[in-house]
């Protein structure tokens, strides 16, 4: 059933990890319109502060990777990098009240563990001499198991880490031969029980299913071999096979890759495998062990996402992104550095901003912001709720969001949602094909979605 429902649905469409979507940032915000947005941001919600820092540098290049990355070849490089990303902490904190407390800090990449820890030290001592961490933070980093030691997994908790999130991607050598992806240094369920011992709060392993090599029987092997290691959350990616953005995917085509269908039940079999595993399922490709935080604000309501993943609404803040590509998430603006490593420490050390585009939200978009992200986290949207909160009326929420009940019908007749009293809620089911309906609500959406990747 669940597999003909994910077919019907299956279209192009936002990903809606921000509202208005990426594809509507622009050029012309400028750095100076950053600088306006952080000082704003101290006025908004919410008021908790999260850190992004992005790493690009990669000793190995996988040939699968869709991320904006640099081969990690020179130790100059490397140092101008993160003195620009000093200089860009010292542009940005200034401008951030000193009453407001960090409650995450997320290193991504690239391979942020594949630098030296003296690197990721210096800012984390310039993070401390400048904010206030809460006591509850979630500090993570994405790292790769080829680059991981138990040393370095040591040193990042005396630096207040509490996460470590595991690239592994595929358990099979042959498989990561083929996508040229370096091995684990030691087995990962080693690394996995030296992150217990050093103390850390939670692990994720992250895996890949539509590789080269890859059979739903394999991929399963890897749902079987990762619950065995039990880390807290599981994420399992599809791979997007784009050769005309990354050129370097092409190598992959020499190997084969799975069909769409085949793609289908990888994700269909590695669903139904993790939750008779014992994992609750935090989105249809996001999975947590039934006391993670996570899958207690699943169960409370209480599930957020940004452009790194999903996090709680305690934890979660605004966004200040630092280094090459990343992307702040603030109260009333959006903004994203240039992609270009070399550009962007030019741009810091020259103005102290890398900002290349941005967007700037009107009031009627951040409501709708606030529809979409709780259809799309929690499944729910209660316009009588959501009036109260904005002093308006329920006519004028769904005259923004440009409300016809007759967009839902397919969905509530395939039992996917329910709506009554001004109250929508989303099954179990229909979260499967959520981003379908997070779209109703979208008044930007035109019917050329072509820009867009397929839902499922």
């Amino acid at each position: 059933m669940i597999k003909e429902l994910l077919l019907k649905y299956n279209q192009p469409g936002p990903r809606y990890t921000s509202y208005p979507p990426a594809n509507f940032f622009s050029e012309k915000f400028t750095p100076d319109d950053y600088r306006k947005a952080l000082i704003n941001s101290n006025n908004g919600e919410p008021e908790s502060i999260s850190l992004y820092f992005h790493v690009p540098f990669c000793p190995k290049m996988c040939w699968f990777c869709g991320c904006n990355t640099d081969l990690l070849d020179k130790k100059d490089k490397l140092d101008a990098y993160f003195n620009a990303l000093l200089k860009e902490i010292d542009t940005v904190a200034p401008l951030l009240s000193k009453n407001r407390k960090i409650t995450q800090i997320h290193w991504g990449g690239g391979t942020p563990n594949s630098v030296a820890v003296k690197y990721i030290e210096k800012v984390t001592e310039k993070i401390n001499s400048y904010f206030s961490i809460s006591e509850n933070a979630e500090i993570a980093m994405e790292c790769s198991p080829a680059y991981l030691s138990k040393k370095y997994i040591n040193k990042l908790k005396s630096l207040g880490f509490n996460r470590i999130s595991l690239g592994v991607q595929d358990f099979n050598q042959d498989v990561l031969n083929a996508v040229n992806r370096a091995l684990p240094k030691y087995p990962v369920k080693e690394i996995v029980s030296d992150i217990r011992d050093a103390g850390f709060d939670g692990v994720n392993i992250d895996l890949i299913y539509g590789l080269p090599l890859q059979t739903t029987e394999s991929f399963l092997k890897n749902i079987k071999q990762t619950a065995e290691i039990k880390p807290d959350r599981v994420v399992t990616f599809s791979y997007a096979h784009v050769p005309w953005v990354k050129p370097a995917q092409k190598k992959l085509e020499q190997f084969g890759l799975p069909k769409p269908d085949e793609k289908l039940d990888m994700l269909l079999s590695g669903y139904k495998k993790l939750l008779d595993l014992g994992y609750e399922s935090i989105g249809m490709d996001h999975f947590a062990l039934p006391d993670d935080e996570l899958a207690y604000a699943k169960r409370e309501k209480l599930l957020h996402r940004n452009f790194q993943g999903y996090c709680t609404k305690e934890t979660t803040g605004q966004v200040y992104a630092f280094g090459s590509t990343g992307i702040s998430q603030l109260y009333d603006a959006y903004s994203q550095n240039t992609k270009n490593t070399a550009l962007y420490i030019k741009m810091i050390n020259e103005k102290g901003f890398a900002t290349e585009r941005g967007y700037k939200l009107s009031s009627e978009e951040m409501i709708i912001r606030d529809i979409i992200n709780e259809i799309m986290c929690n499944g729910i949207l209660d316009f009588n709720e959501l009036a109260d909160k904005n002093n308006f009326s329920v006519e004028y929420l769904k005259k923004i969001c440009n409300f016809n009940p007759g967009k839902l019908d397919n969905f509530i007749v395939d039992g996917l949602m329910s709506f009554s009293d001004d109250k929508l809620t989303v099954s179990e089911t229909g979260m499967a094909v959520v981003r379908n309906i997070a779209m109703t609500f979208d008044p930007y959406l035109s019917k050329d979605t072509n820009m867009y990747s397929k839902t499922i």
